[in-house]
């Protein structure tokens, strides 16, 4: 009777051969795997481009913070930051804080300190440094390309067309000129049914043609499993000059966004959220042209400035905006078949009103005048009502808002 002998033939290293496995048990959940083919030679190049993605993005820390839910906070110095790697930023200072739009009230807002879970451990991070989220891996491998890691599909350009999944309810003003928008985010944990979809509520300040000369900034909350890896809701921000196709990243991930504030961390976890016919949580946003130098802030909360985004990033926003835009949007990962579950929001019907519906309040807009003044008339659309709806409104204390969101699938979204 004769023996077989097996061993791993000496042509594949044994590191090869665990990298194998490893990838194709992550392929046996990954249904985007389904027709691809397994390439060792590629898999050793994408992990290369990988590690040399991340020594870019992870800058070297004076401190770390772990988080409760699980991130690492780096304490990076200010001038070590990301954005400083941009060719115009090589050498250069954060500049100081500029001239605030006339008529910002500062009253009742939450201080940045209470409204993320790496701050609850009292851990800070010293002056002359900022905390960033620490980039892993993983994070990395989630995303269905290392080239698209941190960034929205080139498809998100316009709002009135669904075929690429993702799907909104929003509220508008269009046809001036527009220096900046203000708003009171309602905070929620919306369930997002897979890590291919997300559920955000943000603003967004949009110039150019809805083509591949789009610029947006764009800034609010996320539930984004393929970024973060979890389903917390997380503070973010965006940017684009050409329509989501080479240029601009979520938060701290390319060149781009400056930071000047060492207490909020870009794509940190929210805490505490809202919750249904329960206590209700919201973040208010300001972003607005500096007059002066032209740059785009970003200011949390009572009088905290995050950072700002360079004017020359942009081509059209060098100047002005000629849209606002507030509101929700999801993404449906799969269009032509049953509709996704992912809730927008509170994932509740705008019908239902303050403590069930989520809601964005005392919406504002900065004018050329460097002022800040109510909407003109505000606009809301919401491209599926059926799974997710909007209601707008003005009173005499959250001046201009509106009630939106939805559960997703239902009778009447099938």
């Amino acid at each position: 009777m004769s023996s077989c002998r097996c061993k791993i033939s000496p042509i594949i290293p044994i590191f090869v051969f665990f990298l194998l496995v490893s990838s194709l048990v992550r392929a046996a959940d990954d249904p985007r795997a389904k027709n691809r083919t397994f390439r060792p030679r590629q898999e050793l190049q994408k992990s290369k481009i990988i590690r040399e993605s991340l020594r870019k993005i992870n800058k070297p820390a004076l401190k770390t913070i772990q988080s409760p839910d699980g991130d690492i906070i780096d304490c990076v110095l200010l001038r070590h930051q990301p954005a400083f790697d941009h060719p115009q930023l090589k050498g250069k200072r954060p500049l100081v804080p500029p001239e605030r739009p006339n008529g910002q009230n500062q009253k009742g807002v939450m201080a940045a300190e209470d409204f993320q879970l790496w701050r609850m451990s009292g851990e800070t991070c010293p002056e002359g440094t900022i905390p960033i989220r620490r980039t892993t891996e993983r994070d990395m491998l989630r995303a269905s390309s290392v080239a698209s890691f941190g960034k929205k599909p080139a498809k998100l350009v316009r709002r009135d067309t669904t075929s690429d999944g993702h799907e909104h309810a929003v509220g508008y003003v269009s046809g001036d000129e527009y220096y900046g928008a203000k708003a009171s985010i309602n905070v929620w944990a919306p369930n997002v049914t897979n890590q291919y979809e997300f559920s955000l509520s943000q603003l967004w300040v949009i110039s150019g043609s809805f083509g591949d000369d789009l610029n947006t900034i764009e800034a609010g909350w996320q539930v984004s499993p393929e970024l973060y890896g979890d389903y917390y809701p997380r503070f973010f921000t965006y940017w684009t000059s050409d329509a989501y196709q080479a240029t601009g990243c979520y938060n701290l991930l390319c060149s781009g966004f400056v930071q000047t504030n060492n207490k909020v961390a870009i794509g940190a976890a929210i805490s505490p959220t809202s919750s249904y016919s329960g206590g209700q949580f919201d973040i208010s946003l300001l972003v607005w042209k500096d007059p002066k130098h032209g740059n785009w802030w970003l200011e949390f909360g009572s009088g905290i400035l995050v950072g700002y985004w360079p004017s020359f990033l942009f081509t059209h926003l060098r100047d002005h905006a000629s849209m606002v835009q507030f509101g929700g949007e999801v993404v449906n990962s799969n269009p032509g078949g049953s509709h996704t579950s992912t809730e927008m929001g509170s994932g509740h019907f705008a019908g239902e009103g303050f403590g069930k519906a989520s809601y964005f309040r005392n919406l504002q807009v900065v004018d050329w005048d460097n002022n800040l003044v109510p909407l003109p008339n505000l606009k809301v659309l919401a491209d599926h009502p059926n799974c997710y709806d909007i209601q707008g409104g003005v009173n005499a204390v959250w001046g201009n808002y509106f009630y939106y969101g939805g559960p997703g699938r239902n009778v009447k979204c099938p």
